[in-house]
């Protein structure tokens, strides 16, 4: 591990910043209007993945700078794992490095990895070793977000980004950008027609699955009916952000335990009712791209380019499952 660099802004003392835009009454009941955007550090070049620990402390991937890092409380940030995507030799600026984090058992770490085009599985030693990499033979395109289900099924979704010209990469072998479901070794492809698969999440009875596509010409987030066997029909349209002219793409998202939806956005985090109403919006500094839950459940930690905040609500998150 290495220390906090000269680049990287811990604050010392509480920053407030930005806004949350009320479109409907129902909001207060889950953004209370005494809540405020707290900075906690800065610096970074593009901020994913967020994942808190039960132990205290928070991971979060920097995609650009290619590194896992943890936030302490305290405002300590430190590196935990450099090279976090894979080596490369790619422009800077270039999307290479580690991106959605989640859980697993026994206090591992699932790591999509965008260079290495892989899902990695951290060890609490540190240790990394490969949990998927290839479908049909073939390499994925660039691991970017991933969730379990109850019954163990790991689903991710896997879009170009990680690729240096993206779907006319030379490097490409799927001819798609795919959702996935893996389980009991055996990887199943359960959505093709998405232009970017970005963020997935549950509802909290597992009978739908949300999906973002990030795409400039499709800024839209669907929902799918979730069958027997963990595959997924019916595909519908949930909301369409595409005449959104603010900064940023449908990204990483989460939902809390009633089942409304955080929804990284067009100019901030987008709050959904599972009925597709916009509540309204958690609006930052910066274009967020990820949100997790943390603290006691009713915490909010967004990753937003190059800073990582965090809002108090006043509902409880969709609990993880390991």
């Amino acid at each position: 591990m290495s220390s906090v660099t000269n680049s990287v802004q811990a604050p010392s003392e509480e920053t407030f910043e930005g806004a949350v835009i009320r479109l409907d009454s129902r909001l207060n009941a889950l953004v209370p209007e005494s809540a405020r955007i707290e900075k906690l550090a800065g610096g970074f070049q593009f901020t994913e993945g967020p994942l808190w620990f039960p132990a205290g402390y928070l991971w979060f991937s920097d995609v650009i700078g290619n590194v896992v890092r943890q936030w302490s409380p305290d405002g300590t940030v430190i590196e935990i794992l450099p090279k976090g995507g894979g080596e490369t030799d790619a422009p800077a600026g270039s999307f290479i490095g580690p991106n959605g984090m989640i859980a697993d058992r026994d206090g591992a770490v699932l790591l999509c990895q965008h260079t290495n085009r892989q899902i990695v599985r951290i060890s609490e030693t540190r240790e990394v070793s490969t949990v998927i990499d290839r479908f049909e033979g073939k390499r994925l395109n660039s691991p970017n977000d991933l969730v379990y289900r109850s019954d163990g099924a790991l689903y991710f979704t896997d879009p170009p980004y990680g690729l240096l010209q993206q779907d006319q990469d030379p490097r490409k072998e799927l001819p798609f950008n795919g959702v996935y479901r893996f389980a009991e070794g055996k990887l199943k492809l359960i959505i093709d027609d998405l232009t970017r698969p970005n963020g997935l999440a549950f509802s909290p009875d597992e009978k739908t699955l949300y999906v973002a596509n990030s795409d400039e010409k499709r800024k839209i987030w669907m929902r799918y009916d979730v069958q027997a066997d963990g595959t997924v029909r019916n595909g519908k349209l949930h909301f369409d952000a595409t005449a959104s002219d603010e900064n940023g793409l449908p990204d990483g998202m989460k939902l809390d335990a009633l089942g409304n939806l955080y929804c990284a956005g067009p100019g901030g985090v987008w709050i959904f009712t599972p009925q597709g109403e916009h509540l309204g919006t958690i609006k930052l500094p910066e274009v967020p791209a990820n949100c997790n839950w943390g603290n006691d459940g009713t915490m909010l930690y967004i990753t937003a380019e190059t800073g990582l905040y965090r809002v108090q609500l006043a509902v409880e998150g969709r609990k993880a499952l390991y």
